[in-house]
């Protein structure tokens, strides 16, 4: 009955409700939310088709019950709705409302539909109407903010259903149907107090118990805070917590004046972490947020935050690992405690605390997945043991379940429109931890909320070294998603930035990010012109392996427009580079593609001394798979020269390297936990001017 229960800021999609409600009181409203979702709308009865879902409200202050109504509505009618119930909030627990972009991208994700990531509100909010469009699906919408807000998440289909929770009227949604809470009836509110207290204290003085519900308004969240004090007092009579609530100032509501009592009982420990959880992100909460804001350890951390939801201050949140939420209705409450009895500078420690312990869990999430690396195993042996995951399978899962709040973390870093050392650290680490469990492709959305935190800050601030940075990162993730006109003016203004602080690494990589922009594009003039002016600040600066890497760039780009010779020039420059530097594999690759482009020459003799040439150094590169590759290029090349015995024997020993290639990579899938992905270029992923050392 309290008014935020199991939701935390993130999206779901359940199926149909199960189990034994303990939903108490509210019959009244139940019934007509019912009879309101047959009834005829408006539309309906002027014979026209309802443009979008049909729109149920539940409005009433924080700690009413309002969610609690919506959930049990929605466990009463989701087997009408096959499709599950979705839910979502579209405010943060300190009021701030939740963009409809991010709303609309994690629906999206719950109903396993992809979104592109930097997609605009308009595409996304257009993309779940398409994905509901033949659904029949309930959508619960928590503390919604204002109509707006809804109405840009109204499924098209009348055969949804959207519940909104919020603490007014919806005014410019049509034909919406209002249910506006006040406090629960004398009976339920004694029910309810007396799951706390047990039902003798209430028998004895049943009288006292309806004038304690009375004093709390039928509220449930003050009935929660009253029934915690007399849980923790065994001794104490219902009529004493009455008598007190009576004597209490008058000033606020009766969830202000339950609270401050509750409140003032607390330790001055307990009391402190309290009231410091008002910095939490979004009002989520672990053992290790506290502890760090609290300056305690874990272990006494998650037993006072036990105490809390018992004593009705939190709400334990349903998922694998221990997660509490702050009430929405109580974090003002909280923040003017906080702000009343910490200094500033004892707030702004607490939050730094905070973030660094972030960061750190941050480093052991991707530390643990770098087994291969020494350094990486003693960073990781060095960190405290309450900060170490004891599989790569853990730290993924923590890095799922934690996701809302990490976000927000970073969110929270740059609020002040700074971008800190301790800012710039917590973003690299949560790219890094990213890229290292979920992949780039995978992570694109979220990482493309992070690296425009940093483009906006470092825009406001003037930062033309982290707004390069950005730029580039952002037009990487545009570019994998075939926004490359959008990728070509990021990479040219992230040139521009580069320049003004002169920063040889973000113009090197500016100028080779507009060229291979140009390429994808099929302007390939322009590609080879910029790879050219990128090659010169790389051999400027004696940077031989990006210099050969270049080299064959600009080949591939003079191959696409048939300037073969120019492409065997470049292709033979990249392969003097990787010798030199001792990139066999990089070496093998590059003759793969000299015979390539020899071929199409009409050069098919040198083709087949190079390839063979490029085998050999496959080999040497313990390369198996470019090995069949080349095989079965000589094949082809030999059968054009009339040999076809000479071509089946190197097809047939490509089929016998890709043969023991599979048998070797057929291991369990468990082995690997599900943690292995491919890694980018490192300044694909990071953040140039936050990549500061672990």
């Amino acid at each position: 009955m309290t008014d935020q229960v199991v939701e935390t800021g993130d999206v779901r999609l359940t199926g149909h409700a199960s189990g034994e409600s303990r939903f108490l009181g509210r019959t009244r409203e139940l019934k007509e939310l019912r009879a309101d979702i047959e009834r005829a709308g408006l539309d309906t009865l002027a014979g026209r088709k309802p443009p979008h879902a049909r729109v149920l409200l539940i409005a009433g202050r924080p700690g009413s019950g309002r969610t609690a109504l919506a959930e049990e509505l929605a466990r009463q009618v989701a087997d009408r709705y096959p499709d599950g119930v979705l839910r979502a909030r579209l405010s943060d627990a300190d009021g701030t409302p939740v963009p409809v972009e991010r709303t609309a991208r994690d629906l999206l994700a719950a109903l396993d539909q992809e979104a592109p990531a930097g997609a605009c509100e308009d595409d996304l909010t257009d993309a779940l109407r398409s994905a509901l469009a033949d659904r029949r699906a309930l959508l619960l919408l928590d503390d919604a903010a204002d109509a707006e807000h809804v109405d840009a998440l109204l499924p098209d289909t009348p055969d949804c259903l959207v519940v909104a929770v919020s603490g007014g009227p919806l005014t410019g949604i049509s034909d919406v149907r209002p249910c506006t809470l006040g406090g629960l009836d004398a009976k339920s509110g004694v029910e309810l107090l007396s799951r706390h207290t047990g039902s003798v204290r209430i028998t004895v003085d049943p009288r006292a118990a309806e004038g304690l519900a009375e004093e709390c308004q039928g509220q449930p969240a003050a009935l929660m805070l009253a029934g915690g004090w007399l849980a923790a007092r065994p001794q104490a009579a219902v009529s004493d917590l009455a008598k007190q609530l009576r004597a209490e100032d008058a000033e606020g509501n009766a969830l202000n004046r339950v609270f401050r009592l509750a409140y003032a009982a607390l330790p001055a420990t307990a009391a402190r972490m309290l009231r410091l959880l008002a910095l939490a992100p979004a009002g989520l909460v672990d053992p290790q947020t506290a502890s760090a804001l609290a300056g305690c350890s874990v272990a006494g951390a998650r037993t006072t935050l036990d105490d809390f939801v018992a004593l009705g201050f939190l709400h334990a949140v349903d998922s694998p690992l221990p997660r509490y939420e702050v009430p929405g209705c109580l974090h003002a409450e909280l923040r003017a405690l906080a702000e009343r009895h910490e200094r500033p500078a004892e707030l702004q420690l607490a939050r730094a605390r905070m973030l660094e312990r972030t960061v750190r869990l941050l480093q052991a999430c991707r530390a643990i997945t770098e087994t291969d690396s020494p350094q990486a195993r003693q960073k990781l042996l060095d960190l405290p043991r309450a900060l170490r995951f004891s599989t790569p399978r853990a730290a993924a899962e923590w890095l799922r379940v934690t996701r809302p709040a990490l976000l927000a973390s970073a969110r929270l870093a740059v609020a002040d429109g700074q971008l800190d050392t301790l800012a710039r650290r917590l973003m690299s680490q949560l790219v890094r931890a990213m890229v290292a469990h979920v992949g780039t492709q995978a992570a694109a959305p979220d990482l493309y909320d992070i690296h425009s935190l940093v483009l906006d800050v470092a825009e406001r601030r003037n930062l033309h070294r982290e707004r390069a940075a950005a730029l580039l990162n952002l037009g990487d993730l545009d570019a994998r998603t075939g926004r490359t006109a959008d990728a070509l003016a990021r990479y040219r203004a992230a040139l521009d930035a580069g320049r003004e602080v002169n920063d040889p690494y973000a113009t090197g990589r500016a100028m080779e990010s507009v060229g291979g922009a140009h390429l994808e594009l099929g302007d390939f003039d322009r590609a080879a012109d910029w790879f050219g002016r990128a090659l010169v600040e790389r051999l400027a600066r004696d940077e031989r392996a990006e210099a050969a890497r270049l080299y064959g760039r600009i080949a591939a780009a003079h191959t696409y427009a048939g300037r073969y010779g120019e492409a065997l020039r470049n292709w033979r420059a990249a392969i003097a580079g990787h010798r030199k530097s001792g990139d066999v594999a990089a070496q093998a690759r590059a003759l793969s593609e000299l015979a390539r482009v020899q071929e199409y020459a009409g050069r098919p003799e040198e083709s087949l001394r190079t390839c063979r040439e490029a085998v050999e150094w496959a080999r040497r590169a313990e390369d198996t798979r470019l090995q069949a590759a080349l095989h079965l290029r000589v094949a082809d090349t030999l059968e054009h020269l009339g040999d076809p015995t000479s071509a089946r024997l190197h097809r047939g020993a490509a089929e016998r390297i890709l043969g023991e290639h599979q048998e070797d990579e057929e291991e369990p899938a468990a082995a690997s936990n599900g943690d292995s992905h491919p890694k980018p270029e490192p300044d694909a992923c990071e953040i140039r001017s936050a990549s500061a050392e672990d």
